[in-house]
C-alpha cells in the first residue's frame, strides 16, 4: 500500500512537472497575444478618435484652376514674412517652368501686399460676379487691402474675418495658375486652420528670424502646419545677417544660425538666407521689390535660390 501511495505521488508530481513545463512554454506565447490584442485595441482607439476629430471638418475644395498652393508664414509678426511671400512670389515667376503665378493677402488686419506691389484701387468684377485679381509685375494679386481704405482699421470679430477669407478665395477668378503663394497672417489661429483645412496646400514655408524669441513661435507654426497635414517645405532664415556698407563688416544682430538649428531640430531645411539689407526694406517701401527692380543684386538671388527650391520639392513629390 505504501509503494502505490509513493507511486501515486510520483505520478502527480510528474504530472505536475510537465503541466508547468508546458506553461512555461506557453507563457511568452500568451503574452505576446495579450500585447498584440493591446496595440490593437490601441489603434483601433486612436483610428476612432481620429474619424470622431474628422467629423464636421470642410472637405478640402481645389481651388478652380490654379494646380499648387504654396503658404508663406511665421509664428509672429516682424519677421519679414510679407516680403519673403512677395519676392518668393516673383521669384516662382521668374521660372521658365512657370507660366503664371499668383499672390494671395490673408493677413486681412494687417494687408501690406497692395503697397509692395504698387497696386491699388478696387478689383472689378468678372460677368461670373467674381472678383478680378489685380495684376502687376507679371503677378495676379487680391487683398483685404483693395477693398478698405488703405488706412482704414478693420475692426472684424472671428466670424467676420473667416467670411472674409473664404471670398478671398473662392470669390476670386484666377485664372489658370501654376502657383498661388498665400501670405498668412502671423500666429496659429483661425485664419491659418481655415486655409489649411478647406484647400490642398502643396507647402508651407516658414519664415522666422535667428532671435530665440521668434524661433519659439515659429516652433508652434510649423507644429500647426504638421498637425493639420501641410508639408512644409523648410524654413527661411531672414534677416541672418547684416553687412556694414562702408567697412564691409558682417554682423549677425539677430543671433547666429538659430532658424537653421531650430530646422535641424524638426527634421526639416533651411531653404536659404536672407541678409539684412537696406536694399530690400527700401524697394519694399517703394513698390518695387527687389527681385524684379535689381534681379542682380546678392539680395534678389538669394530670394530666387529659395523659390528654386521650393519649386524643386514640389516638383519632387508629385514624382
Amino acid at each position: 500500500m505504501a509503494f502505490r501511495a509513493c507511486l501515486g505521488m510520483c505520478r502527480i508530481e510528474s504530472l505536475q512537472t510537465r503541466f508547468l513545463s508546458l506553461l512555461g512554454q506557453q507563457l511568452p506565447v500568451c503574452a505576446a497575444f495579450m500585447s498584440s490584442s493591446s496595440a490593437f485595441q490601441e489603434e483601433k482607439l486612436r483610428i476612432r478618435q481620429a474619424q470622431l476629430m474628422s467629423r464636421g471638418l470642410p472637405k478640402q475644395k481645389p481651388i478652380p484652376g490654379v494646380k499648387h498652393v504654396v503658404v508663406v508664414a511665421s509664428g509672429k509678426g516682424g519677421v519679414g514674412k510679407s516680403t519673403t511671400a512677395v519676392n518668393l512670389a516673383l521669384g516662382i515667376a521668374a521660372s521658365d517652368q512657370v507660366k503664371a503665378v499668383g499672390l494671395l493677402d490673408a493677413d486681412v488686419y494687417g494687408p501690406s501686399i497692395p503697397r509692395m506691389m504698387n497696386l491699388k484701387g478696387n478689383p472689378e468684377v468678372s460677368n461670373k460676379n467674381l472678383m478680378i485679381p489685380l495684376f502687376n509685375y507679371g503677378i495676379r494679386c487680391m487683398s483685404m487691402g483693395f477693398l478698405v481704405e488703405e488706412t482704414a482699421p478693420i475692426v472684424w470679430r472671428g466670424l467676420m474675418v473667416m467670411s472674409a477669407i473664404e471670398k478671398l478665395l473662392r470669390q476670386v477668378e484666377w485664372g489658370e495658375l501654376d502657383y498661388l503663394v498665400i501670405d498668412m497672417p502671423p500666429g496659429t489661429g483661425d485664419v491659418q486652420l481655415s486655409i489649411s483645412q478647406n484647400i490642398p496646400i502643396s507647402g508651407a514655408v516658414i519664415v522666422s528670424t535667428p532671435q530665440d524669441i521668434a524661433l519659439v513661435d515659429a516652433r508652434r507654426g510649423a507644429e500647426m502646419f504638421q498637425k493639420v497635414n501641410v508639408p512644409v517645405l523648410g524654413f527661411v532664415q531672414n534677416m541672418s545677417i547684416f553687412q556694414c556698407p562702408k567697412c564691409n563688416h558682417e554682423t549677425h544682430i539677430f543671433g547666429e544660425e538659430g532658424a537653421r538649428r531650430l530646422a535641424e531640430s524638426l527634421g526639416f531645411d533651411i531653404l536659404g538666407d536672407i541678409p539684412l539689407h537696406i536694399n530690400i526694406r527700401e524697394t519694399s517701401d517703394q513698390g518695387r521689390p527687389v527681385v524684379v527692380s535689381d534681379p542682380q543684386s546678392s539680395e534678389a538671388k538669394a530670394y530666387l535660390k529659395i523659390a528654386s527650391e521650393v519649386l524643386r520639392r514640389i516638383s519632387k513629390t508629385e514624382l
